[in-house]
């Protein structure tokens, strides 16, 4: 077991699970969890089998926030705008900067090396703009589809919790492409952690978002990640941190626009 996989073990007690949950919401959030006793020594690799809650706490928040909208009165179009703001707020638009960090490295014509440079830059390109707009516009708008609010609230749930659980296993599978940054201070997850958020994912998904459904979105997903882990790799080298936050921004479309679909 290599060095980093041996910093990743962590307990599977239900104080050790709640603990790691608290690491990641810590590390994804910016919601006041506070930092738990014991959380130094745990790695991001580690925390990451609970990537799915994460999800399930954004995602539920947000679907509370969209039904009180819907509740009061409020047009359909506002409400889901103000409802995908809670979610960007809620992660201090950690994943809208990683998506629009990888499309202005994905827009560069340059070598590698130059490819990351640009995409370390804190100013935004042209690229990086229209994929926030393009996130932000597909999210809005496939939210404000949904015939009847419950089913858009289900399917917020199951787009956060989606576009997380897949992490890990990039984390795991998909070389470094730089020798510092998040991904590096993250750590690798070992396999088990990388198959329980995956397999708690799915399960959570399906629950949402009904089987057929559910299961159509998640494997529309894994394909999702596994060409742009493709990209990811031909062009970067491996992943970076903005590389899995774009990949949770292209979780969450692909989860609510095949919802969108199948239900109306």
């Amino acid at each position: 077991m290599s060095a980093d996989q041996e910093s990743t073990k962590s307990g599977n007690s239900v104080s050790a699970w709640i603990r790691d949950a608290r690491v990641a919401l810590c590390f994804l959030t910016r919601l006041p969890v506070g930092w738990p006793a014991g959380g130094d020594a745990v790695t991001l690799a580690a925390a990451s089998r609970t990537f799915p809650v994460v999800g399930l706490v954004t995602g539920g928040l947000s679907a509370i926030f969209w039904l009180v909208l819907r509740d009061t009165g409020l047009p359909v179009l506002p409400a889901a705008v103000l409802t995908i703001g809670l979610g960007v707020l809620m992660t201090g638009a950690l994943h809208e900067d990683g998506l629009a960090d990888m499309a202005d490295g994905a827009g560069a014509g340059a070598d590698r090396e130059r490819r990351l440079e640009i995409m370390r830059d804190s100013r935004i390109g042209a690229y990086g703009v229209l994929a926030i707009v393009f996130s932000a516009g597909l999210r809005v708008t496939c939210l404000a589809a949904f015939p009847d609010p419950r089913f858009g609230a289900a399917a917020l749930v199951a787009a956060h919790v989606g576009g997380r659980a897949g992490l890990p296993a990039v984390m795991r599978l998909l070389p470094r492409a730089r020798t510092d940054g998040l991904s590096v201070t993250a750590g690798s997850p070992d396999d088990r952690s990388a198959l329980l958020s995956a397999g708690i994912g799915i399960f959570l998904v399906l629950l949402f978002a009904g089987f057929e459904a559910g299961l159509t979105a998640a494997a529309l997903t894994a394909l999702a990640l596994w060409l742009t882990s493709i990209w990811a790799k031909r062009r970067l080298g491996g992943q970076t941190g903005d590389v899995l936050g774009g990949m949770e921004q292209i979780g969450e479309m692909v989860i609510l626009l095949t919802l969108v679909v199948a239900i109306t």
